[in-house]
C-alpha cells in the first residue's frame, strides 16, 4: 500500500509540472514607430481606428505604432 501511495504521488507531481512555455515570435520584419508625426490623420474603418501618414495606415500598440495591410 505505501508503494503505490508513493507511485501515485510521484504520478501526480508530474503531471503538476508541465514542460510547456509560451514562445512569443516576433515578425523581424515590422518596424515600430513610437511617436506618430504631427500631420497624421485619424480614420476609423469598420469601426477600428487607425493612423494614416506617408501614405500607410498604422495601428497603435503598446510599443508604439506599425504599419498594417487594409
Amino acid at each position: 500500500m505505501r508503494v503505490l501511495i508513493i507511485f501515485l504521488g510521484i504520478l501526480f507531481t508530474m503531471n503538476i509540472t508541465s514542460c510547456r512555455s509560451r514562445v512569443v515570435v516576433s515578425n523581424p520584419n515590422v518596424k515600430v514607430i513610437a511617436v506618430a508625426p504631427k500631420n497624421h490623420k485619424v480614420v476609423y474603418l469598420k469601426g477600428k481606428r487607425y493612423y494614416f501618414w506617408n501614405g500607410n495606415y498604422h495601428k497603435k500598440t503598446r510599443k508604439g505604432y506599425v504599419i498594417v495591410r487594409l
